[in-house]
């Protein structure tokens, strides 16, 4: 069912639920809305109280300006208190970010599973993070052309990118992208913030695809290395475009 939550700044954030038991929260990352993980949301409500929330400008959710991790950082404590006060937490991609920061700053989560937060930094290529385009496109009003310099940034070729704009599922891409800046910012420079993760004190897994791209692991293996006693799962055959139905035995083991 699809409830509310108001957040710190007065923003409605909605969320879906389903089943019952622990809460658990999952975070989509860029261009996903409540119903993007509806696969996962299934397959763990015989186990968990799921909750899916749009985040910020997304979907039924509101967009009070201006924007900043720490809003969306609200935004998910709104949601854990909804649930009754404390969660697990699981984030994929611009969603794992936004888990392991709302961690490091205190949020009330008892166990956090992340999936590829791209922090996609080289440190063999000192070249500063470009936002292909993406800020001057949404000033522009030219969301398209945001989402398009989005997927570049991805890494997906040009043979792909064209795919996709012929895709059933491209306006619903277009209509979100004012929230690409949003994934950019808590992307940032892309490296990993080692001291801030370093304060998280829950159990945490960290996975990764086996057929990813490079800085997947990277990324991994730093978080890794910052946040005390947090594990790595590498799962083979994946990579950033996870199957759900591979990912939710993983974290049903994780969670218990």
């Amino acid at each position: 069912m699809t409830e509310t939550a108001q957040s710190a700044d007065g923003t409605t954030i909605a969320y879906e639920r389903a089943g019952v038991g622990q809460p658990l929260i999952i975070l989509g990352g860029a261009f996903n809305h409540r119903h993007s993980a509806d696969v996962l949301k299934d397959l763990l409500a015989p186990y968990y109280a799921v909750y899916v929330p749009d985040r910020r400008g997304r979907g039924d959710s509101g967009d009070t300006q201006p924007y900043s991790v720490e809003r969306e950082i609200e935004d998910l404590d709104a949601v854990i208190s909804a649930a009754g006060g404390s969660a697990y937490v699981y984030g994929h991609s611009s969603g794992a970010i936004l888990a392991l920061e709302a961690a490091s700053s205190g949020s009330a989560i008892t166990k956090l599973a992340a999936y590829e937060p791209p922090y996609t930094a080289d440190p063999d290529d000192p070249t500063p993070l470009s936002d292909g385009g993406v800020q001057a496109a949404i000033d522009a009003g030219e969301r398209a052309r945001a989402a398009e310099g989005f997927l570049r940034l991805t890494g997906m070729d040009e043979n792909s990118i064209q795919w996709v704009k012929q895709a059933a599922f491209w306006p619903g891409m277009v209509a979100m992208a004012h929230t690409l800046p949003y994934d950019l910012a808590l992307t940032g420079d892309g490296e990993v913030p080692a001291e801030r993760l370093a304060g998280i004190a829950v159990p945490t897994l960290i996975m990764d695809g086996g057929t990813s791209a490079a800085w997947a692991g990277r990324a991994a293996a730093s978080i890794v290395a910052a946040i005390p006693g947090a594990r790595r799962l590498t799962v083979e055959g994946q990579d950033h475009g996870v199957d759900q139905t591979v990912l939710a035995p993983l974290l049903i083991e994780f969670f218990g």
